[in-house]
């Protein structure tokens, strides 16, 4: 079987495998950790196979070093799930392959120390569940193989193919309901071509961003890091933010601080920020989409303009807020987002297909391609906009996510595997936003259905790509999509994104939203 590793996919198998080993060394008896880190080392280089191949070239340096027993343990024993889930999803036998090789680095770790330390068993037994929880989860998951995908949901599909009929190129569709598990794909990956979407493929999945940009603030809550009600200045004193701007506000987003991709006021008056693909700087952003940005330059930007409102006295959905987020996460933890993205979230839920790009342009395969069309010298072009550099939106909206791992994600927070139930019920909390049946959370929308019944969602849009991603309230009925079209700076496709979640939460939630539209991006 081929199998097909990017840059990060192979760091991660290396990571894993040699932090592996590092946390045997590290928990091993006294005065050996070097033996054993050096037994351990040379039975990794002696792998076979593809992975041999990987773990060949061994990472420079160790960051590892020097760390204790819980801290090492917080960064690998993740990256070995999500070593095991990336691997089992394209070739089981290399899944096999690997996680022989780290069982037989750890026992030869130990070689000649004598007698196991309780804390050496208690690795050895965490290295393993690691490895196992992602053999556990893959036969949890009740996948559904492409071929048998659209047979059984002729509703499904029906719907998803007058989707593509309201100028979509491509929709892919996955539900989670009281039926099991159905997905499938309507219209093509590329334009003008013949093939279907990936029905797993990668999708830049905007908005849906902030979700997990506030599961991951929630977690260092509760891990005692940062405090809901801290004013955001006390985390960063280097922006001049207003004191009264709390935590809680910025994940609300009712600190009316300035949207750095620009504000629409109620008289209609627009104030620009960044070029975006909408409105008047669309062709700028076109010409400019590989541009990089710093997450501070967007928060200095949006501060050098005027507050919507004081704090706390309204709702504005700002992007601002979500890199405000970002900042303190990482100044809390001293790491970066991503990794500690994939320390508490994507790591311990397996989310292989699920990426932090941060400057990267590149979108992993496979993925449906997104598109932009222009006027220029009076002719109408449109070009290829897949590959672009996610950094003007930050953690506003630049992760990638396939339809499968958004399944995984929501379900799981919202049936309580992440966050505190307290917690949980804070982020789940309505706050009025002024628009009808749709308030809003801790990163999450709010909707109230005609039948009086209540969906969890936060779905985005990044210029030619967009995903949904629906819940109730308790994870157990989960609506994700991924959406592929032509874009352009007047946003024409909105009013059929529009139409899109309405006709999908009619058909899977039983009575639908009136005017379930989110703020796209």
């Amino acid at each position: 079987m081929t199998i097909t590793l990017s840059g990060q996919d192979k760091s991660t198998l290396r990571i894993a495998a040699y932090g592996a080993v590092s946390l045997m060394a590290a928990a091993g008896t006294a005065g050996e950790p070097h033996k054993i880190a050096t037994n351990g080392g040379i039975a990794l280089g002696s792998a076979t196979g593809l992975i041999g191949h990987v773990l060949a070239d061994h990472p420079k340096g160790n960051d590892l070093a020097g760390k204790s027993v819980a801290e090492i343990a917080d960064r690998v024993l993740p990256a070995l799930t999500a070593a095991m889930n990336l691997l089992k999803r394209q070739d089981p036998a290399e899944a096999d392959n690997f996680r022989r090789t780290v069982l037989v680095a750890v026992e030869t770790a130990q070689m000649h120390q004598g007698q196991p330390s309780p804390t050496t068993a208690e690795m050895v037994r965490k290295i393993t569940g690691a490895l196992d929880t992602a053999r556990a989860a893959a036969a949890d998951s009740g996948a559904v193989p492409e071929a048998a995908a659209g047979q059984d949901r002729p509703e499904l599909q029906k719907a998803i193919e007058e989707m593509v009929d309201s100028r979509f190129v491509g929709v892919s569709l996955r539900v989670h309901d009281e039926r099991g598990e159905w997905a499938g794909s309507a219209g093509a990956a590329e334009l003008g071509g013949t093939a279907k979407p990936p029905i797993n493929g990668h999708v830049r999945i905007g908005s849906n961003t902030k979700t997990f940009t506030a599961t991951l603030v929630l977690r260092l809550v509760a891990e005692g890091k940062i405090g809901l009600d801290v004013p955001a200045a006390d985390y960063l004193p280097e922006f001049g933010l207003d004191p009264r701007i709390t935590v809680r506000m910025l994940l609300q987003h009712t600190s009316g601080v300035f949207n750095f991709s620009g504000e629409v006021y109620d008289d209609g008056t627009i104030v620009p920020g960044i070029p975006i693909p909408y409105g008047t700087t669309g062709k700028e952003w076109v010409d400019n989409r590989f541009k990089a940005y710093r997450p501070q330059e967007l928060v200095e930007l949006a501060l050098s303009k005027p507050a919507r409102f004081e704090p706390g006295m309204g709702w504005s959905y700002s992007n601002t807020n979500y890199v405000l987020a970002r900042l303190v996460i990482e100044k809390v933890t001293g790491r970066t987002y991503a990794e500690e993205m994939q320390r508490l979230i994507l790591g311990p839920l397996g989310l292989s297909g699920t990426v932090v790009p941060d400057a990267s342009p590149e979108i992993p395969e496979p993925h449906a391609h997104a598109y932009y069309r222009y006027e220029e010298y009076g002719e109408q072009k449109t070009i290829d906009i897949t590959r672009q550099n996610p950094s003007w939106i930050s953690t506003g909206g630049d992760m990638i996510s396939t339809t499968q791992d958004l399944h995984t994600f929501i379900s799981a927070l919202l049936g309580g595997k992440l966050l505190p139930a307290p917690l949980l019920a804070e982020m789940c909390t309505p706050h009025p936003t002024g628009i009808p049946n749709m308030d809003y959370g801790l990163g999450v929308f709010v909707l109230a259905t005609d039948g009086g019944g209540t969906v969890i969602s936060h779905n985005g849009a990044a210029a030619g790509h967009a995903a949904l991603m629906y819940s109730t309230p308790d994870g157990r009925k989960t609506l994700t999509a991924a959406l592929n079209c032509v874009d352009d700076a007047d946003l024409s496709i909105a009013a059929a994104f529009q139409r899109v979640q309405q006709r999908l939460l009619n058909e899977v939630f039983c009575g639908g939203q009136a005017d379930p539209a989110q703020p796209m991006g």
